[in-house]
């Protein structure tokens, strides 16, 4: 192996203000969630939020200080892997947890009246009508925030904006704050974690949602993959790493893009389509009567089934 191929593999550049923050993220949330397995019964402090969590916050780190990372300035298609990992993997997961209520549970009880209490008030809060309350509920819908993640996604990718971030590096950060930020708003009505200071979409609205993603991301993805010339200059200044032109390195950024980003979305929207069928199954069981027993004393006709309203 070229010796540079190995040491940019070997390199893992744990980098405090990334590593402190992810550490204290991982040990407050598994305190609260400690705390709410021992005052619960599984329900919201159960196995599969856990593993969730930590998952997330294993993919933020294996983004950040991986050679991926380091990786990232010599490949544009181990950015664009990056860039997935950061937007469509780990923060899916992240609040796929549902962590907020976790998070109130790891504050000591003198900062914490009751988990219940703590949600009413921000909530009471949100819905006052301050301009700060109400700038917030309004750059937070879902049709906002579909935008802002777009927009983010195809502002980052433009080729100056792109070239200065590889420059410079409190520009990079900027760039992978405002992908989190982004990815934050829109996974957050996927998903629909706490707090909600919106209506909750219906499941078949979040599909679309989701689904909705996937034509922009396909475009920017087309587009890098059939360029006929390097878009991104940056990479014709750094050496070149495993055989690969910068264009063939380019193809390669728009197809994982293309497809596997695209893919991430569809996975999206089949679990919230089985969730959907699941729910309209159990629905559909608990209003069905129930047949009547042979042989058995028939009691008193009753008025019919009782309607069970969704959840």
């Amino acid at each position: 192996m070229n010796p540079l191929t190995r040491a940019l593999l070997l390199s893992w550049d744990l980098r405090p203000e990334i590593l402190l923050p992810l550490l204290l993220l991982a040990t407050f949330h598994l305190a609260g969630w400690l705390r709410l397995r021992r005052r619960s019964d599984g329900r919201f402090a159960n196995w599969w939020r856990l593993l969730s969590y930590t998952g997330g916050i294993f993919v933020l780190a294996l983004a950040l200080l991986s050679p991926i990372d380091v990786l990232s300035a010599q490949l544009f298609s181990v950015h664009m892997v990056q860039h997935l990992l950061l937007m469509m993997v780990a923060v899916p997961l992240l609040l796929l947890a549902n962590p907020f209520p976790t998070f109130l549970w790891a504050l000591p009880d003198r900062l914490r009246p009751g988990t219940a209490g703590a949600c009413r008030s921000i909530l009471r809060w949100l819905s006052v009508d301050r301009p700060a309350s109400l700038a917030l509920r309004k750059i937070t819908t879902p049709g906002t925030a579909w935008v802002l993640y777009v927009l983010t996604f195809f502002a980052w990718h433009d080729g100056n904006a792109y070239s200065l971030a590889l420059r410079l590096e409190s520009v990079h950060r900027l760039e992978h704050l405002t992908f989190l930020g982004a990815a934050l708003l829109f996974w957050w009505h996927v998903t629909g974690a706490a707090p909600r200071i919106h209506p909750k979409p219906a499941q078949w609205m979040r599909v679309g949602y989701v689904l909705g993603m996937i034509p922009p991301n396909m475009l920017l993805g087309v587009a890098l993959s059939f360029a006929e010339t390097p878009i991104y200059p940056y990479y014709e200044t750094v050496p070149r790493l495993f055989g690969l032109s910068v264009l063939d390195d380019q193809v390669w950024g728009g197809l994982i893009m293309w497809i596997p980003g695209s893919m991430m979305y569809v996975i999206a929207a089949l679990a919230l389509l089985a969730r959907l069928l699941t729910s309209a199954e159990q629905q559909k069981r608990t209003r069905r009567p129930h047949p009547p027993v042979i042989g058995m004393a028939q009691a008193p006709e009753a008025s019919g089934p009782t309607a069970v309203p969704y959840s």
